[in-house]
Order: structure tokens, then C-alpha cells, then sequence
């Protein structure tokens, strides 16, 4: 349930074209749902502007299966993250609505629900080098399901400066920059110096011994002196996604709330 659908019921109610038990019935599952392994939130979309997403890595097949198929029957997006190709290949074998991304590990269904422009802006999405690009795309899936415009810019890292440099006109009309990158972590400080617009940093397990699984680019974001840069967890492409739909979000005219 969002906004839009809401929106829709009540003014059929008030039409006269639905009835009161019509809507009563559609309102029934509103706030969640109790299936065998999980509590469905359909409400979320409603509350916070994103849907319900479901986290697949340690998910089971038949959990995935059941959790899905009651979510395609929704008039929602449907958007679930870190699935393998093993358990990918039989969801969308038993599940014909679904579509796997396998760069992201992500399974996406329902687009014809995506929202149309509902991102007030752009959102960029810079990685540092090739090998980041897996978590990129799952910022990229994760926006473009919730109807953001976004455009990419891959292996730009610091080590040869000027390929971030020559996306500057592009940085500076951003709406929000997501820049995904592991090594050291630098060049999240380096594009929050060149945009106006807020950076969300996503470092990721890329990298050598001393990397530390992540942990060197993290602890490099979060001791950025560069104003305007914000850092998400390790790997967390759909983290990312969530705070820059966040920010970009269009706002429709609402009434105030006393």
C-alpha cells in the first residue's frame, strides 16, 4: 500500500464506485502480513515512501519463494538483494514475474509499479574502479526501482585523478553522489570537493591484506575532512540507494498536519 493507491480508494469510495465492504476488504492487509516464515510490512511504503525489500543472502529458497510470491501480488515494486544464481534460478523459474540482475545479486518485479520521476533531480553514481562496480549496481537497481533518474561513472579512482575531474560539470548538477569505493577510500573526500551536492560514501571489500575486508576505506570515509559526505556500511549499495532516494525525494503537496 502507498500513497498513490490510498489516494485512489478513498476517492472511489467517495465516487460511489467502490463500496464500503469493497474497500474495507482492500484495507484488510494494510499495516502486514503473517506468512509461515516472515511479517510482511506493507505498510512501509506508506510511512516512509520505500517499499518493503527483501534481504536474501541467508533466506532459504522456500522462504524466498513464499515471501516473494505474496509480494508480487502487491501493487508494489518488488526489489530483493544479495540472492545467489542458484537460489535466482529457481525463484524466477517458479515466480515468472521476477527478473534477476546478476552484476547486484538482485531480483526485481512488479516495474510496471515503479513510480514515474520521483526524484526532484539526478543521482550520480561514481566508483572507484571496475571491481566496485557489483555494489554500484546495487544502488543503481535499488534507485531506478524507486523511480530516481540515476547516471554512473565507473573507474574513476584517485590513482589517475583526472577521470573524476572530467566529470565535473556533471558532479556540480547532481542532485546526490553516490561514490563507491574500496582500497584506501580516498575518492569520496575528492568528490565532496568538487559537488555541491551531498555525497553518500559506500566503501567496499575490495582491497589487499590491510584492507581488512572494507575496513581501511571506512574508517578512511569516516575521517574525511570534506564537508557534505556521509558513509554507509561496508558494501551497502542498497544503503546507499535508500539515503539518496531520501534526499532526492519530490515531495507532493500535502495539507498540514496540526
Amino acid at each position: 500500500m502507498n500513497e498513490n493507491i490510498l489516494r485512489d480508494l478513498l476517492s472511489r469510495l467517495q465516487r460511489g464506485t467502490l463500496d464500503i465492504d469493497g474497500a474495507v476488504e482492500r484495507l484488510r492487509h494494510l499495516d502486514q502480513e503473517l506468512l509461515g516464515c516472515a511479517r510482511l510490512d506493507h505498510h512501509r511504503e506508506l510511512r516512509t515512501g520505500l517499499p518493503e525489500a527483501v534481504y536474501g543472502e541467508n533466506k532459504s529458497t522456500d522462504q524466498l519463494l513464499e515471501i516473494l510470491a505474496s509480494l508480487l501480488e502487491r501493487d508494489s515494486v518488488v526489489l530483493a538483494t544479495r540472492i545467489s544464481p542458484p537460489k535466482a534460478e529457481v525463484l524466477c523459474r517458479r515466480l515468472p514475474g521476477l527478473r534477476y540482475h546478476p552484476m547486484a545479486r538482485m531480483l526485481t518485479g512488479n516495474e510496471h509499479h515503479i513510480p514515474g520521476e520521483a526524484g526532484r533531480n539526478t543521482v550520480v553514481i561514481v566508483t572507484a574502479g571496475t571491481s566496485d562496480i557489483p555494489v554500484a549496481e546495487e544502488a543503481r537497481i535499488t534507485l531506478t526501482s524507486f523511480g530516481h533518474r540515476v547516471e554512473t561513472v565507473f573507474d574513476a579512482g584517485v590513482a589517475g585523478l583526472h577521470r573524476i575531474l572530467d566529470h565535473g560539470r556533471r558532479l556540480q548538477q547532481a542532485g546526490v553522489v553516490i561514490v563507491v569505493a574500496g582500497m584506501e577510500g580516498a575518492l569520496p573526500s575528492v568528490v565532496a570537493g568538487i559537488t555541491p551536492a551531498p555525497v553518500i560514501g559506500v566503501p567496499t571489500s575490495i582491497g589487499y591484506g590491510a584492507g581488512a575486508g572494507g575496513y581501511s576505506a571506512l574508517l578512511g570515509m569516516l575521517n574525511s575532512c570534506a564537508a557534505g559526505l556521509a558513509v554507509v556500511n561496508i558494501d551497502n549499495g542498497f544503503g546507499a540507494a535508500c539515503m539518496a532516494a531520501a534526499i532526492n525525494r519530490r515531495f507532493k503537496n500535502r495539507s498540514a498536519v496540526p
